[in-house]
């Protein structure tokens, strides 16, 4: 796995729970601790009346994987904190994940009880990972999910993320590789850019325009220094006085000008009318200014180019969380036999059992059902797709899934999904999930 110069990981290892290494050091004692063991990340549920989620994070999940490691400074502070025992200490001193690892490809469409993410190594290696995944999958899961729906809203219209100043830093970077995922054309993040290879985009703030001591003044050395082609921000003051000064400076082949703020339907219809009778038709209108699905959706009948969108985005759009959890489905007993074991609480019921899914397609090949079998593998009827990959074998990354390469083809998969889903996941109204999730035991 390449890293681009000038970017380190983070070391992860703290990246988690407390409790998880009080409950290695007890699987030590007990020595169930290298018992074989399945765990899955799932959904319960879907946010409400959302009709599908999408799958993000898994790519940074495995790149933080191989920084999964516990150094000097991390054994001294748990060490000295009283963590955990000497005992425990000298396994974490020689951690290495060595199972492996399967899921649904990022991209992916996810239904409730999907089996997102399977690990399968020892118990002590797989437990103290379940709040670094679900802590990455139920991010980069609720954006990409959120991005999804305003890509459906959007059409054939690009969508920008611009959401960085919304969110803490990392989390802005994340943000932006899970909306590109699920379709945005590109992000004003250039660590994104950076780590990522995903284009990046931006003009000027209206801070710009208040530097100087005219609109127009600013507008000049814009074009001067970005170009004809860039964006003008129009909204400072006056749109009508902005729209005409732009034009006149810009000539017909400015790029285009950007709406923040007010009805941005009718003036969006307005300023087109402008442009076209000033001879720039080709000059592409930008509109901001907190949207989501639902504005977006409103704006269909604008004549808008492009959008950007910022909070809304960062924050799952009402939803932040994927809601996943990460739970023991299967383990050895003493005699090495795999068993199922599930938590039984009845609100908080679990399926025991390794999983393997299949999505059940029509004779047009469209989705109708999410079989999950249980210690097997679903019947194929010949044009049914398995949604299982591997991402890791015995601790070592398989190729594909990670940096630039990883992104463009979660991206792709992202576009392919849609394409076989039923048309009523783009509907923005509440509903059921597009498909159900049918359970198939031996």
């Amino acid at each position: 796995m390449s890293t681009p110069a000038g970017w380190d990981h983070p070391r992860t290892s703290l990246y988690t729970d407390h409790y998880e290494l009080t409950m290695l050091q007890a699987s030590l004692h007990s020595g169930a601790a290298h018992r074989k063991s399945v765990f899955e990340a799932f959904a319960r549920r879907l946010p409400d009346g959302r009709r599908y989620g999408i799958v993000a994070g898994t790519g940074r999940l495995l790149e933080g994987l191989a920084d999964f490691r516990f150094g000097e400074a991390e054994l001294d502070f748990l060490g000295r904190t009283g963590v955990v025992n000497q005992d425990t200490l000298d396994y974490l001193a020689n951690y290495r994940f060595s199972g492996d690892i399967w899921g649904y490809p990022e991209g992916e469409a996810y239904f409730p009880n999907s089996p997102i993410l399977i690990v399968e190594s020892t118990f002590a290696e797989a437990c103290m990972l379940e709040t670094y995944v679900l802590s990455v999958l139920n991010h980069d899961s609720a954006i990409a999910s959120a991005a999804s729906r305003m890509i459906s809203a959007a059409g054939d219209r690009p969508c920008i993320e611009m959401g960085s100043r919304r969110t803490h830093e990392e989390a802005a970077t994340a943000s932006a590789r899970a909306a590109v995922i699920a379709g945005f054309h590109s992000t004003s993040n250039l660590e994104a850019g950076m780590r990522y290879g995903i284009k990046t985009v931006g003009t000027a703030a209206h801070s710009f325009t208040l530097l100087h001591d005219t609109e127009r003044e600013a507008f000049e050395a814009q074009l001067a220094s970005l170009g004809e082609g860039t964006s003008l921000l129009v909204d400072t003051y006056d749109v009508e006085t902005a729209v005409r000064a732009a034009v006149e400076l810009g000539g017909p082949k400015l790029g285009g000008v950007r709406l923040d703020s007010g009805d941005l339907v009718a003036q969006a219809q307005w300023v087109r009318q402008l442009l076209d009778q000033l001879g720039n038709e080709n000059t592409r209108i930008m509109v901001t200014s907190d949207l989501d699905e639902f504005a977006i959706a409103g704006l269909q009948s604008a004549p808008v180019d492009s959008y950007g969108v910022g909070t809304s985005l960062v924050t799952g759009s009402g939803a932040p969380t994927a809601s996943m959890v990460y739970k023991l489905v299967s383990r050895t007993d003493d005699a090495g036999s795999f068993v199922s074991v599930a938590k039984a609480a009845k609100n908080k019921t679990s399926m025991g059992g390794r999983k393997y899914a299949l999505r059940k397609l029509n004779e047009r090949g469209i989705a109708t059902q999410e079989i999950v079998g249980i210690g097997h593998r679903p019947d194929d009827d010949g044009n049914d797709r398995p949604l299982l990959q591997q991402f890791m074998k015995n601790g070592e990354l398989l190729p594909g899934w990670t940096g630039h390469e990883g992104v463009m083809r979660a991206r792709q998969r992202h576009a392919d999904t849609m394409a076989e889903l039923p048309a009523v996941v783009n509907r923005l109204q509440r509903g059921e999930p597009a498909i159900p999730t049918i359970y198939e035991e031996n």
